[in-house]
């Protein structure tokens, strides 16, 4: 991030009377020492609350995590003071699409905006997200490397977003969901993640990742938002699955497949995919598979609600509302026999099928449907971590990056208060406060 940019973003929080910016135009910015001082701090990792907790932050990490109301604090330190606050770490989406058009357009006239529109709408919904309190994201499938761009004019602090591993467009078999289901013949459209065989699949993962992809996706199985596709239908061969799967791990990609039906999940586990994608048909051998294998599930459980709350009203049509009813309540119960056997878990909300920065409904669906509070976090903070091989975020200690949101609150009590985040910090930075 720019000095200029930092300093503007910082001169819009409140500091303690103290310190100004400008007392020592030598000091800088990356030498700043910023603490923040709060109510409680939820270590994820352990459950442990931490009362009074005072973090120190120098440029973008966490250097020091003490607590009590005498911890010294040097005289040049940028105070921030977030009484009734309980902080936690910025909380991470695997599951999302930036570049989906606004909430107040309809279904298929999305499916009709332009290349720079599209991208326009990912800058609008990465700043959304971030103030969200979600720090990091995983953008899985967007044509045209719109997401890509975003993201790296996001790391080059040109645009507030959160950090962003994005794969291109998904792969997916001629016709499945992941084409261009929604153009007439004539036209010849399809996606661009269009490949069909083992070597074509190879091409297509090395031209993603030629384009700038950290991370690749595709569809193992049907789709409700595509039009002539069964969702528990197989499409991708356990050949082609593996792949992908060798080839993108060859280059240290973390794999995501959007699988709905247990044959399509099945066979993604045995090609050895890092992520299943809304798994919503599960049978217990499905379980114990992915248990064995380590995969992560995330499962997108809240946007059914809104899919039958707006989604006619949105111009979604009759065969694709129909295939969400049919699916919501399976996936809701795949979900409760998941998280009581004990597979992996990551929070995926699917943000674009309901609206970006609501991303955190999705927490108190995950516990009504029988994660504890602590769980929900942990999905979307150190098991999300893990997935994406990173072991510099999602936890408030010395040495990671300094990711932190506040929340009015016990969220071990009342998982909501996410929902309504009052701070966000992403690498050192304040964005909301």
């Amino acid at each position: 991030m720019s000095k200029f940019f930092r300093l503007l973003v910082l001169l819009s929080v409140s500091f303690a009377p103290q310190y100004s910016l400008f007392a020592n135009d030598d000091v800088s910015l990356s030498d700043e020492l910023i603490v923040l001082r709060a109510d409680h701090l939820l270590d994820v990792a352990s459950g442990k609350m931490l009362d009074k907790p005072v973090v120190f932050i120098e440029g973008e990490n966490i250097v020091k995590v003490a607590s009590g109301m005498d911890v010294a604090i040097p005289k040049n330190a940028i105070v921030i003071e977030l009484d009734g606050q309980t902080l936690l770490p910025g909380f991470m989406d695997m599951h999302v699409h930036l570049s989906s058009a606004s909430k107040d357009i309809s279904f298929l006239e999305s499916r009709l905006q332009s290349v720079p529109r599209r991208t326009v709408n990912a800058v609008k919904n990465a700043k959304t997200t971030l103030l969200a309190g979600f720090t990091s994201v995983r953008n899985v499938g967007a044509s045209d490397y719109t997401v890509i761009a975003v993201r790296d004019a996001v790391n080059a602090g040109d645009v507030p977003g959160p950090r962003i591993w994005a794969t291109g467009p998904s792969l997916g078999i001629t016709g499945g969901h992941c084409d261009d289901n929604y153009s007439p013949p004539e036209l010849k459209q399809k996606g661009q993640g269009i490949a069909d065989g083992p070597w074509a699949v190879k091409a297509k993962v090395r031209e993603n990742i030629k384009y700038g992809a950290n991370a690749i996706k595709f569809c193992a199985t049907g789709g409700v938002f595509s039009r002539g596709t069964k969702v528990g239908a197989i499409q991708y061969s356990l050949e082609e699955m593996q792949a992908i799967v060798e080839e993108s791990h060859r280059r240290d990609m973390v794999v995501a497949a959007h699988a709905h039906g247990t044959e399509g999940i099945k066979t993604a586990i045995l090609a050895g995919v890092d992520s299943i994608e809304h798994a919503s048909i599960l049978d217990d051998e499905t379980i114990r598979l992915a248990k064995k294998h380590g995969t992560y599930l995330s499962m997108d459980i809240y946007n059914t609600e809104y899919t039958f709350e707006f989604g006619k009203a949105n111009g979604v049509p009759e065969e694709n509302l129909k295939k969400d009813q049919a699916i919501g309540q399976v996936q809701r119960d795949s979900f409760s026999a998941a998280v009581k056997a004990g597979v992996n878990m990551v929070f995926g909300s699917d943000a674009a099928i309901y609206p970006h920065g609501d991303n955190a409904n999705q927490f108190s669906r995950m516990v009504k449907f029988g994660m504890t509070e602590l769980q929900a976090l942990q999905a979307a903070t150190i098991n999300a971590a893990k997935m994406m091989k990173r072991d510099d975020v999602a936890q408030l200690k010395e040495g990671f990056l300094a990711d932190i949101v506040a929340v009015s609150g016990n969220p071990l009590e009342d998982i909501s208060v996410t929902e309504n985040v009052t701070f966000v910090m992403k690498d050192g930075v304040v964005y909301r406060q």
